[in-house]
């Protein structure tokens, strides 16, 4: 025990002098280099207070918040914006989508706006702003909130929406059958919002979320592209993180045996279920698929295993992994691969949901101080199927996405590595029928290039052709703003044209 005591004062790395450092040093040396990390990629934001903005038209003063007073936020977050408004100016239009503004920071420019909208389909974008990217962050295992330094508000005002209709607050009956009708209903509501906030007409406009908003947000910028003169907004490009832009069996059945392979120390599978994951793989002939067909250039559209768009009866390999890795570790999270107990506390409910109370949005006084219905129950993704009859879009990758990126300024997708709902080797084929300039796909590796933080060095890979730009992060889960912030920041940076290299 006396051994196991001075061990403890010691971390077995050597000094520059050659003798081990104590704990004092250990935490003096942490303490730096957290230091460090929060100054990096933003070396000149300033944090608190924001620029003065007004809004002429009475009506916004409706949708006023007072950042002084926010339940539970014993700090200023400044001036913001929120509420309801409806998808179009019908006078007996019943869905409406809800809606926080802020105006940006100091430093922030007041010549763009970017759009968040998280995915699902179903899922909050509050979630986003206040786990994510908004200018104050109550993330998984903080105890309050927080300034967030790496608020995307230290670079232009931003708009999270909830939408489709029937996410978060928003209120009425869904009706989408597909992704041309979500566009369609957040262009109108946009319309709205222009009307009442009519100082941002004329603003760039930056597209950006993650994961099911793969699907979002690809054909929400062809609309605005193919209908120019229905916003008063000029699109410049979009960010999708983890996204979702092929098939599912593309994404997920596929990868998914190599990234536990990657990964075997996290998942800790015996021999035995290895054994039969490489069996499953080989009878869905997904064993050696992208060694066969991932290939720079490519040489043709990809065939899916079996010619289906669906994985086949007994191939859901990916749920198989899922549910066996939740076996040996019953905290596993399928966003971010290496979570064990204990779980973190989560104010909104997503982690713990069968114990967390209450959930900071079911507060009536935040409900009351952010504008929001208060007879409403607030889920971060909710049990409604905001498809009533599901998506029937196609993948963006095989119809918008090429000619998003071909008309906008750049388009970037980022992906977290720690991320097993969809995994990055998916991108091999997502990528596949991106068409420009006469080529498809990329024509080299996508993991080629290191992708450099001011500050901090290399943090993944990062490939740029023809006007995509695509980032591998390190150290990184699904929900890339919350997980990796200083990269997010800098990535949305040469989004904006703020910095000219990746």
């Amino acid at each position: 025990m006396r051994l196991l005591a001075v061990f403890a004062t010691l971390l077995v790395v050597a000094a520059a002098s050659g003798r081990l450092m104590t704990m004092q040093e250990i935490n003096q040396r942490r303490l730096e280099a957290a230091k460090r990390w929060q100054t990096s990629g933003s070396q000149n934001v300033k944090s608190g207070g924001v620029q003065n903005i007004t809004f002429t038209n009475p009506k916004a003063s409706e949708f006023y918040v007072d950042g002084k007073s926010l339940p539970l936020v014993d700090f200023d977050v400044g001036p913001s914006w929120a509420g309801l408004l409806p998808i179009s100016n019908n006078p007996n239009e019943t869905r409406q989508l809800f809606f926080w503004f802020f105006p940006p920071g100091p430093q922030g420019s007041l010549n763009d706006l970017i759009f968040w909208t998280n995915g699902g389909p179903g899922c909050s974008s509050l979630a986003g702003l206040l786990e994510e990217n908004g200018p104050f962050t109550w993330s998984w295992g903080q105890a309050q909130p927080t300034v967030n330094q790496h608020s995307w508000t230290n670079l232009s005002s931003v708009l999270w929406v909830e939408q489709p209709v029937g996410t978060g607050f928003s209120q009425g009956i869904p009706d989408a059958q597909n992704e041309d009708d979500v566009a369609a209903q957040l262009v109108g509501f946009m319309q709205q919002f222009l009307e009442v906030f009519s100082e941002l007409k004329g603003k760039k406009l930056y597209l950006s979320g993650e994961s099911y908003a793969g699907m979002y947000v690809p054909y929400i910028a062809n609309y605005i592209y193919e209908n120019p003169s229905r916003l008063g907004l000029s699109l410049q490009g979009i960010w999708i993180n983890d996204p979702l832009i092929s098939w599912y069996v593309v994404q997920q059945q596929i990868p998914a045996v190599d990234f536990v392979k990657k990964h075997a120390s996290l998942f800790s599978f015996n021999q035995t279920y290895m054994h039969h994951l490489d069996e499953m793989a080989a009878t869905c002939n997904y064993t050696g698929y992208m060694d066969k067909y991932a290939t720079y250039p490519p040489k043709g559209l990809l065939p899916l295993p079996g010619d289906s768009t669906d994985f086949a009866q007994g191939c859901n390999i990916w749920t198989d992994i899922h549910d066996n890795a939740l076996m040996i570790n019953p905290s596993f999270n399928m966003y971010r691969i290496w979570d064990t107990y204990p779980l973190p506390c989560d104010v909104l409910g997503f982690l713990s949901r069968d114990t967390q109370s209450p959930i900071y949005y079911n507060l009536t006084d935040v409900k009351e101080a952010i504008h929001a219905p208060v007879d409403t129950e607030w889920i971060e993704c909710t049990s409604t199927n905001v498809f009533p009859n599901e998506d029937s879009s196609l993948p963006p990758a095989l119809t918008v996405l090429p000619s998003v990126i071909k008309k906008s300024q750049r388009t970037v997708i980022v992906h977290g590595l720690a991320d097993f709902i969809i995994m990055a080797d998916g991108y091999d084929f997502g990528f596949d029928p991106y068409l420009r300039n006469g080529l498809q796909g990329f024509q080299t590796p996508i993991a080629d290039d290191s992708f450099i933080i001011d500050g901090v060095g290399a943090y993944g890979s990062m490939h740029s052709e023809r006007g995509l730009t695509y980032y591998e992060v390190a150290l990184s889960g699904h929900m890339l703003p919350e997980f990796a912030p200083v990269a997010s920041f800098q990535i949305m940076q040469y989004l904006m044209g703020f910095r000219d290299t990746p």
